[in-house]
């Protein structure tokens, strides 16, 4: 399935809303959240509730899928990482990267081979 590019304004008017901004801290702690988590925790009904989970999937921000009468939510990381890049070419600068890119990332293995050892270490890296 092609997806349509997200756009940046888009993204942000959906986030712009105080319930819709925990809607998406919500999904970014699980995998896939679904409808009756969201109706025991937010202060609104559930029209209320379906209206803004509409919003952020014409945002791109969300997916969601049914099984039987229940909806499940996922998040888009990926929209919000794309996102995060377009926002950083507007200041630039040294940019920390989560040890999860960094073991997705090509230069791993050299920096691995140059240490020249298998011991875990915590390290930070800055990007440019």
């Amino acid at each position: 399935m092609t997806r349509e590019p997200v756009a940046a304004t888009e993204v942000f008017k959906a986030l712009g809303d105080p319930i819709r901004w925990n809607i998406v801290q919500q999904m970014a702690q699980q995998e896939e959240l679904a409808c009756s988590v969201l109706e025991d925790t937010l202060p609104v009904s559930k029209p209320t509730i379906s209206y803004h989970t509409k919003i952020l999937t014409q945002a791109g921000l969300i997916e969601v899928r049914k099984r039987g009468r229940n909806y499940f939510y996922s998040l888009r990381r990926e929209v919000l990482r794309s996102l995060m890049d377009e926002m950083w070419t507007l200041a630039p600068g040294p940019r920390l990267v989560s040890s999860q890119e960094q073991e997705s990332r090509s230069e791993a293995p050299a920096l691995k081979a140059a240490v020249g050892d298998d011991t875990p270490r915590s390290a930070t890296l800055l990007t440019w």
